[in-house]
């Protein structure tokens, strides 16, 4: 035991020194292979919707389907989004006034060229050298005028394939569908979703251990992981999070760590048992 002593800064050290005796005991009464419960949940669950209102078109997934990160999942209805896209894709596509103004923008300077030499030798007046130079500077700016209105065309292009895209429900994870929550011919509101995704690699293993184990818990550091009957086994699992706010009511300590589950053969929404490993020592 440390005494106390009343005496100034002799005070604050003893009672450092039975803060460090206290942990060091709390550290000894956590058994180095105790298993904990702990419980396997999906890495992440997502409700799928489209930003925008509609009537689906059609559903491409089911409960229980697997699906890939940018696979379209469901449609809502796009007849006029697509046709506005053929549209923009015309009027994006179509150079021709920017030809015919560059083709008299050349004749002009040409032109004006011309009598600038002509004028030189007085052959033409100056009214005429001075028209054909102004004719050359309109040519120029209703060219800069056609530019600007083709990438203008161009940007209602890129506009109108955005709002067609917001028409497709894509899924943004690998995962397994959990939930088909609309059809076809059903009428996608503000709130509704379509479908639900989740991510079940890796899987997230959540658990509250106690206090006494936070000495041992680092993020990086190892577990073994040991589903419940009847899928059983033991693997390894990474740890993510550690709170850095304790549960003082039960005093325990929660952990979060990464299982590695490559083709989905683990199931999630299941109970397990956790057991930290010790770092392995260099040499």
């Amino acid at each position: 035991m440390v005494q106390a002593v009343r005496y100034g800064g002799r005070l604050a050290l003893a009672g450092a020194a039975l803060m460090l005796a206290t942990a060091a005991t709390a550290a000894d009464t956590a058994p180095a292979d105790e298993a904990y419960p702990c419980l396997m949940e999906p890495w992440q669950v997502l409700k799928l919707a489209a930003p925008v209102q509609g009537l689906v078109a059609s559903v491409d997934v089911d409960r229980g389907d697997r699906v890939k990160r940018g696979q379209i999942v469901a449609r809502l209805e796009a007849e006029v989004e697509a046709a506005n896209v053929d549209l923009a894709q015309v009027h994006a596509s179509d150079d021709s006034q920017i030809q015919q103004v560059r083709a008299k923008l050349a004749f002009l300077r040409r032109k004006a060229e011309r009598n600038e030499k002509l004028r030189a030798s007085a052959t033409v007046s100056l009214a005429q050298f001075e028209e054909a130079e102004s004719d050359a500077r309109v040519a120029e700016a209703q060219l800069h005028e056609a530019e600007l209105a083709n990438a203008t065309a161009k940007l209602e292009l890129k506009r109108a394939r955005g709002l067609l895209r917001q028409r497709d429900i894509v899924s943004p994870i690998d995962g397994i569908v959990t939930e088909r929550t609309l059809g076809p011919g059903e009428f996608r509101h503000e709130q509704a979703t379509v479908v639900t995704v989740a991510q079940i690699d890796p899987l997230r293993v959540e658990a509250f251990l106690p206090i006494a184990a936070w000495p041992r818990l680092a993020v990086g550091g190892q577990a073994e992981v040991m589903p419940e009957a009847p899928i059983g086994g033991t693997y390894k699992a990474t740890i993510t999070v550690v709170d850095r706010v304790f549960d003082a009511a039960s005093g325990t300590v929660g952990v979060r760590l990464s299982l590695p589950n490559p083709g989905g053969t683990l199931p999630a929404g299941l109970h397990c048992r956790l057991r930290l490993l010790e770092p392995k020592l260099p040499g």
